[in-house]
């Protein structure tokens, strides 16, 4: 065990912080959940887009409701109270060896990390329901990217984060299996076979302004992170 927590702290230590006061800036850009809400927005614009009926577009809705729920709902009302790991930016061994960037310590308990579930969750529901694979990679990376931010800022162990995409993970597919029964009572005509869309009857098109906004909130981001 004390091997495994020495190994944790050093893997920390390896992604934690840098010299760079733009890195810093960029970071604490790509960790907030608003710096994200244009892809949510074109998650949901091709989810409108791409079914029929309001029963249909209330499901997709409701299964990403759910997905949070039992995501970000166990995590921070579940797990984190009941193991009470403290963060490494709230370790009183840690903390001062950490680097910390504008004293963003977090909450008390870090176990596991909620951003890591949240994303990998709505990562693997998203991916599942749209089949195309650029669009997969996308949010995979988009997933990673917001998993590094939380190692870069000390807020998180890597087990935390590795636990944190089991569980997403999981909850992601477990959502998209009750959504996919559900989705094939009022549809039972499931697979497309066309250039033009992808087999769950996603339009190509609409994917790549996904990828698009994906792209350019990531350049917002780096600009910002220049001028902060």
């Amino acid at each position: 065990m004390q091997t495994l927590i020495e190994t944790d702290c050093n893997i920390l230590a390896f992604f934690n912080g840098s010299d760079s006061l733009f890195m810093d800036n960029l970071v604490v850009i790509l960790t907030s959940g608003l710096t994200w809400i244009p892809l949510y927005l074109s998650l949901f614009y091709i989810v409108i887009k791409n079914n029929e009926t309001m029963k249909q577009i209330m499901l997709v809705v409701g299964c990403v409701c759910l997905c949070m729920l039992l995501s970000d709902g166990v995590v921070d009302f579940v797990v984190k109270p009941l193991v009470g790991r403290l963060r490494p930016s709230q370790e009183p061994l840690l903390k001062y060896s950490l680097d910390v960037v504008n004293e963003m310590r977090g909450a008390k308990y870090g176990f596991f990390s909620a951003h890591a579930s949240n994303t990998f969750c709505i990562a693997v529901f998203f991916s599942l329901l749209v089949r195309n694979g650029k669009f997969v990679t996308a949010m995979v990376v988009w997933s990673l990217l917001n998993c590094w931010t939380r190692l870069y800022l000390g807020l998180h162990y890597p087990s935390d984060i590795a636990v944190g995409l089991l569980w997403g993970g999981l909850v992601g597919a477990f959502v998209y299996y009750i959504y996919i029964k559900l989705y094939l009572r009022m549809h039972p005509d499931f697979n497309y076979i066309s250039s033009q869309y992808t087999s769950t009857g996603y339009n190509q098109a609409d994917i790549d302004i996904v990828l698009l906004v994906l792209v350019l909130t990531l350049l917002y981001a780096i600009i910002s992170a220049l001028f902060f």
